[in-house]
């Protein structure tokens, strides 16, 4: 009972991992699977048939929050899944002998990769254009055959690769690579299933796996945008490289004090590694900051006219001079020119301006004077 809650804390363990980063959940499964001593095609075939309970739970997740391109999903799933269910037959068709070092140096070399590609500044700008099948079908193939030999695989090949393209934000990543998995694990579960038969699933490590999985995956979905990928890839490419460095260590065997020396600069690498993550990730969060401050401080400046000062308002235009009463087909006002609405209609004598104030003995006066100006 014990060892099932481990592994059920395991399954939920990986999947906020693999929620967060669109990769993992297979990795960290299969490694801490083959540290317990299952053979590697039962491992595999294990994580595979949680993971589609697990990435059913996650696609469903990150549909509702908006993180799924489901063009690209359609677009690369279906090689995934013919990748998967070749990969699957492959690693059946092998001894356990042969099969350990082969998936624990995949393992190895898929976490030395998120070692350094975590210790860097992810790519944040987007390029210009859409994903093509030409690019997501090998890309599917690849990542579904390496997911199925290794028991992990496809977030790792495919993840990185799309998100280096720059073409999707990386929520939309992250959510379209975990919803097209669904597919990848139904398809490695078959391929499985004809090369192993039954007895390959180990049942109960696959429930434990997948109730850990459910409880993670509508949390991960949400962590997405608040965790800091940059330093749990780093973190946890660390533990992969460490763990899968003991199988390759025995199969290759070395024994004595070597094995310790590579642990330590394996451990060396690894602390490395997470500070130039931290240090990536501060670079990036005070250059966000410095953007923001330079968009606070330029926003006075594209205020709107009418929330300027009066000296720096521009000079308002005199409003147009509307037709004298005459032209509008009314009779002119008591002491109102016809003559003097014409003329500054025309240009020549600029209209007088009458205020509340001006007694009409003036503006009479004041038309006499525009009249005999016109006449002039």
């Amino acid at each position: 009972m014990r060892k099932l809650l481990v592994l059920a804390l395991v399954g939920l363990a990986a999947q906020l991992v693999d929620g967060s980063l669109g990769m993992a959940y297979g990795l960290t499964s299969s490694t801490l699977l083959l540290f317990a001593g299952v053979a590697p095609a039962a491992a595999s075939a294990s994580v595979h048939l949680a993971e589609i309970g697990t990435t059913l739970a996650a696609g469903v997740s990150h549909w509702r929050f908006g993180n799924v391109d489901w063009r690209v999903v359609g677009r690369i799933a279906l090689p995934g899944a013919i990748g998967a269910f070749a990969g699957a037959t492959f690693l059946s068709s092998i001894s356990t002998e042969a099969a350990a070092p082969w998936m624990a140096a995949i393992l190895f070399t898929l976490g030395a990769y998120l070692l350094v590609r975590f210790s860097r500044p992810l790519r944040a700008t987007r390029a210009a254009g859409r994903l093509r099948s030409r690019f997501l079908a090998p890309l599917g193939l690849v990542a579904g055959f390496v997911d199925a030999t290794g028991g992990g695989g496809w977030g790792p090949v495919a993840t990185p690769a799309l998100l280096v393209s720059g073409r999707m934000e990386p929520r939309k990543v992250i959510g379209s690579v975990d919803t097209s998995e669904f597919v990848v694990a139904g398809a490695a579960s078959v391929g499985f299933l004809i090369g192993l038969g039954t007895e390959g699933f180990l049942l109960p490590t696959v429930a434990a796996l997948l109730i850990g999985g459910l409880i993670a995956a509508p949390i991960a979905a949400w962590l997405v945008r608040i965790v800091p990928a940059q330093l749990l890839g780093a973190v946890i490419g660390g533990v992969i490289v460490l763990t899968n460095a003991r199988t390759l260590l025995s199969a290759g065997g070395v024994s004595g004090s070597a094995p310790v020396v590579v642990y330590a600069l394996l451990g060396v690498a690894w602390v490395v590694a997470i500070v130039l993550a931290v240090r990536a990730l501060r670079r990036t969060r005070r250059a966000r900051a410095t953007v923001e401050a330079a968009l606070a401080s330029a926003s006075p400046a594209s205020a709107s006219p009418a929330s300027a000062s009066p000296a720096s308002a521009p000079p308002v235009e005199a409003a147009p001079v509307s037709a004298s009463p005459a032209e509008a087909g009314e009779p002119a006002r008591p002491g109102e020119s016809v003559g003097s609405a014409e003329a500054a209609k025309s240009g020549q004598v600029p209209e007088p301006v009458v205020t509340a104030e001006t007694s009409e003995p003036a503006e009479a006066a004041e038309s006499r004077k525009l009249a005999a100006a016109v006449e002039g």
